[in-house]
């Protein structure tokens, strides 16, 4: 709910989770809710990853915390949430994801599986078991809000051709299971909207890594080529549609999918 007077984009006295917050997405989306003035809850399955990140933002004056979990573990998502059973949550960020690349012909049943597991039960699981946290958030804040990260190829197929190998291309069991990601939110979205909690995605693309961009510039600009705007998205480009859909600057979004991916999805 918008209060009257308020400032649209500022997080000041809420709590937010951002799963896989290590990556090259998360980091972004982290400094932009803590730059809000938001408490980040920092998760990653490694502590030592996690340790060094909050460090790091707490050098900088963010107010942060590590949540270690591994997101394909339920048990060990309820027993986190368990610790924070009587504290709201504002904010949930479902970007967590792991796998390999591959076409159809190379992957095989588990990669789906996996795939699966990390993007949709992941997200079913985290919302269930922070629903305590989300409905504190929502009675006592007049919302909370749940962004699941997809990606265009949640929307759109790779195209095989800027690819080198069958083991190097953009897998079918990702954007498989983040196409099931978007329409899982808009299910989330009808059946929590009327709570306060209002549940959206992101669909990025194409961001890749600091690391592909320095070892494979030719692939680099063949993902330029096929965006309309001539180049690839920067992980800072994060910050602002995370911020919009975390705040009450989105008060009346529900349910939408908003693309970021700098026209590619037009074509």
């Amino acid at each position: 709910m918008l209060h009257k007077n308020s400032n649209l984009f500022s997080l000041a006295g809420k709590t937010a989770l951002v799963t896989g917050a290590t990556g090259y997405f998360g980091q972004s989306m982290v400094s932009a809710l803590a730059d809000a003035g938001a408490h980040v809850l920092i998760n990653s399955r490694s502590h030592d990853r996690c340790a060094v990140m909050v460090d790091e933002c707490r050098s900088k004056g963010m107010s942060v915390s590590s949540a270690v979990f591994d997101v394909t573990d339920q048990e060990a998502i309820q027993n986190f949430f368990n610790k924070y059973a009587d504290s709201p949550l504002h904010i949930l960020i479902n970007n967590a994801y792991s796998g390999s690349g591959g076409n159809i012909k190379v992957s095989s049943v588990e990669d789906y599986k996996n795939s699966y597991d990390v993007t949709l039960i992941a997200a079913h699981n985290l919302l269930t078991a922070s629903l305590p946290c989300l409905r504190r958030a929502a009675n006592e804040a007049g919302s909370a809000s749940v962004i699941n990260i997809s990606t265009m190829y949640g929307v759109v197929s790779p195209d095989p051709s800027i690819y080198d190998s069958p083991e190097g291309t953009n897998p079918p069991f990702y954007g498989a299971a983040k196409a099931a990601l978007i329409q899982w939110t808009r299910y989330a979205a009808c059946e929590f909207g009327k709570e306060g909690i209002r549940v959206n995605s992101i669909t990025p693309g194409a961001f890749p890594s600091v690391a592909i961009q320095k070892s494979s510039p030719d692939f680099i600009k063949k993902l330029e080529r096929k965006v309309p705007m001539g180049r690839i998205g920067l992980s800072a480009e994060m910050k602002g549609p995370t911020l919009f859909l975390a705040s009450d600057a989105s008060s009346y979004v529900n349910g939408t999918n908003l693309v970021v991916d700098g026209g590619w999805t037009i074509w």
